[in-house]
């Protein structure tokens, strides 16, 4: 009787050590990543043994989770041990990432397995922007102004999303979060990179539709990847060269999103716009090719115990993945083009285009009120620029909506 019941109770303790860690680390080099890292790992498993509701309700965008804790001391090295994590309307951001066919799981995973990468990208607020480790996500640092804003802007985007079947240009808004640290409290939201975590982007550009001080600064052109401005633009004679059918697509639904935006009295969007040359991708696949198999095995921080497993995936640093799981080494190396349940912004440039590239285009920084700041600062511009320039970036709604899709119509015929 001794050999079949120990056989199975060592199968059963194996099973069980493999698929539950005892201790999750969260390793990160800001204290701020740790908790966040630990208050996503926490709120998602607190949210699978809450049954989904039929339908949401009022309070449901004014619900939130919160949790304080006090003399946390395993991996005190990494983490503080008092910190404090709120997420705000978890049950509708639950149903945003449903809608936007986002699973939990894969959620927390892409921001819990390993820490999230600082990103150089930052808008006149100062907001700091990180990339979950597999370039799936973005995070962005928010002041407490712009977390009532979204409280506000939530109760009517989340109807619209309902009511397109999750398609749109706006930011794919998936969760929202309140930490609070050495008793500094800090916002983060939580968007779908825009971009391709396996393709390269080689242009960027933030487009408002204005000509006025819109053109890339001396500091900004450094940078690696630079984000150029309407001015850049024009000047460049860029054609976002997709044809007539994805044109008309792409401005049914821009329009929509642009009226959406509208009615609510925003304006100061921009049309983010990245470019993939597909013919400098190949050569960068083949150039990753002939790299020695170990150059790409370094990392700076792990963020658990599973780090060798990481690593067997062909998750290395130098090389993106070509998504999460699911596509193994195999094809880690390969030139792929667009992989459709992962690049959802990416159009193809049409057939017999001069250059074969793919254009990744949405909408970012959504939440600007048209109230007194931005009518003083039109007023201080007409001054400065007198009455008759229509370039001026900040005008009212109407105006703005309607010069913004007449300039990305252009832009996409190219004239």
């Amino acid at each position: 009787m001794s050999v079949p019941t120990t056989g199975p109770s060592k199968l059963k303790k194996k099973h069980i050590r493999v698929k539950h860690q005892k201790v999750k680390l969260f390793r990160a080099n800001e204290p701020l990543l740790s908790v966040f890292m630990w208050g996503v790992n926490h709120t998602i498993n607190e949210l699978s043994h809450v049954s989904i509701p039929v339908m949401l309700l009022p309070d449901d965008f004014r619900a939130y989770s919160k949790l304080k804790v006090d003399n946390h001391l395993f991996n005190k090295e990494n983490m503080p041990s008092h910190f404090k994590v709120k997420e705000y309307c978890p049950l509708v951001f639950r149903n945003l990432r449903d809608r936007f066919a986002i699973d939990d799981l894969d959620y927390k995973e892409s921001l819990t397995r390993s820490q999230p990468i600082p990103d150089d990208s930052s808008g006149k607020s100062g907001a700091k922007f990180y990339q979950s480790y597999d370039r799936l996500f973005i995070l962005k640092t928010l002041t407490s102004e712009e977390v009532e804003r979204m409280h506000s802007f939530l109760k009517h985007y989340h109807p619209y999303i309902v009511e397109r079947h999750g398609k749109t240009l706006l930011p794919q808004y998936l969760g929202m979060y309140r930490l609070t640290v050495d008793g500094i409290e800090h916002y983060l939201v939580a968007t779908r990179n825009v971009f391709s975590n396996h393709l390269n982007i080689h242009r960027k550009y933030d487009l408002k539709g204005s000509t006025v001080d819109r053109e890339a600064s001396e500091k900004e052109l450094e940078k690696e990847l630079p984000t150029l401005k309407d001015n850049d633009f024009l000047k460049q004679g860029v054609r976002i060269d997709i044809g007539e059918a994805a044109k008309e697509k792409l401005l049914e639904t821009l329009t929509a999103d642009v009226e959406f935006l509208t009615k609510l009295h925003l304006m100061d969007y921009s049309l983010l716009l990245g470019v993939h040359e597909c013919g400098r991708g190949e050569a960068e696949a083949e150039a990753a090719r002939a790299r020695p198999p170990d150059a790409d095995t370094d990392r700076d921080t792990d963020s658990d115990s599973d780090t060798d497993n990481r690593h067997a995936d062909g998750w290395g640093y130098n090389t993106p993945p070509d998504s999460p799981r699911g596509f193994g080494r195999q094809t880690s190396l390969r030139y792929e083009g667009i992989i459709p349940e992962l690049d959802i912004y990416a159009i193809p440039s049409q057939e017999g285009a001069p250059k074969k590239e793919i254009y990744f285009v949405a909408l970012i920084d959504v939440l600007t009120h048209y109230g007194v700041k931005k009518q003083a600062a039109k007023a201080a511009k007409t001054v400065k620029y007198g009455s008759n320039v229509d370039g001026i970036s900040t005008c009212d709604p109407e105006q703005y909506g309607k010069r913004f899709i007449e300039f990305v119509a252009k832009a996409i015929e190219g004239n």
